[in-house]
Order: structure tokens, then sequence, then C-alpha cells
């Protein structure tokens, strides 16, 4: 039977040994995520030139992926922020059943990982999707926002930042629209820039609050 890297530990193995090398970067943001996070340095490239921001996403990847990776692709890089987004590929059911209170563990997992040695953390609503085309009848368009409350109730109790991304993408069906996502999952030029100016405020806020 042939090794498997289920969590592709190999994809940034190289790039993060140059990370460490320079050793640590004032204001170093690492963005952790699946293939919307991967997407954005394609579709938008200009957010993360000259700036301490590093795209640690992976297509296809759900929680238990990142979680298993978060070590070597967030905590050895020793940023000052992480950025978590993660969850629909777990609705979507990609590497198997989840229901939300895992998906909800699983990413309280990576945030205490993060408090833990000292990485301020904004915790990502999940984006608005009204069905996947890969596994279609899944109603991500009511499970989503079920798992974003969930979501901003952690971020409250573990007193994180919450990115709201949702509130700010989603149309009248609990879906993207055409405009922010051709697909109805992976943002557009569009998309990510709205994305932008959510996160670049949550960005700044965290940068210039003490840590506790």
């Amino acid at each position: 039977m042939e090794a498997q890297d289920w969590a592709n530990l190999t994809k940034y193995q190289e790039a993060n040994m140059v990370f460490k090398l320079y050793g640590k970067q004032k204001g170093r943001v690492v963005f952790m995520g699946n293939s919307i996070t991967e997407g954005w340095s394609v579709a938008h490239p200009e957010f993360f030139k000259g700036k301490p921001y590093v795209n640690r996403g992976i297509s296809s990847q759900t929680s238990p992926q990142m979680l298993l990776r978060f070590r070597q692709d967030v905590i050895e890089l020793d940023p000052d922020i992480v950025v978590i987004l993660a969850g629909t590929n777990d609705i979507a059911g990609n590497t198997g059943p989840m229901t939300l209170e895992q998906i909800r563990d699983n990413i309280l997992s990576m945030v205490e990982l993060a408090k833990a040695n000292d990485i301020k953390v904004i915790l990502c609503s999940v984006l608005p999707a009204f069905d996947y085309s890969w596994r279609p009848g899944l109603q991500p368009n009511i499970k989503i926002p079920e798992l974003n409350e969930l979501l901003k109730k952690l971020a409250k109790e573990e007193k994180v930042a919450y990115a709201d991304y949702f509130s700010a993408m989603a149309d009248e069906r609990n879906g993207l629209p055409k405009d922010l996502a051709e697909d109805g999952v992976h943002p557009t030029k569009k998309g990510y820039m709205i994305m932008e100016g959510v996160i670049e405020s949550e960005i700044k806020n965290a940068l210039n609050t003490p840590s506790e």
C-alpha cells in the first residue's frame, strides 16, 4: 500500500524552512485554510505583496487535516497572528462525515494551540455557500450559519477576534452571489476584496491590542 501524506505536510515544508532562516518578523500573519485561502494569492496577489502575510491554505482540506499541520505551518513560523478559516469542506464531507460540533472542536484545538504559543487568533466565519457542485444536496445554506453561530460563541468564550465574512457576503439564499463567487464557493477578485476589508480591520485591531 502506497504511503499517504493525508494532511499534505510536504506542501509547505521547503517554504517553511526559508521562513525559519529569517527568524522573527514583526507583524507576521499566517493565513490557515483551504482552497478559499490558497486561491487568495492567485485571484488577488496584491493583498499579500509587500506585507508580512503568509498563505498556508491547501485546497480541499478539512479541519482535522489543518489541525495536523498546524504546528509546522503556523506555530513554527512564529507569527504574531493566525487567521483561521475552516469548516466548509468538513460540511461537504471531503474527509468523511463530520458533525458541526466536531468541526468546532477541531477549530478550538487550533485556537488553543495558537494561544499556548502566544499567537493571537482571528477566527473567521465560514463563507456562504448555497450548495456544493461536487456534493449537492448537503444543505450548506442551513449548516454554515449554524456552524458560524458555534464559532462566534467559541471566539467569545476564548476571547479571540471573530472576522464575519458571512454577513458581508451572503445573499438572500445564504449563498454567494455570482459576482462574488462564480461557482458559488470560491471567491472572485471582488469577493476577496470584500474579505480583505473585513480581515484588515481585524488584523489592525489585533496588532494594536496588548497580549494578555
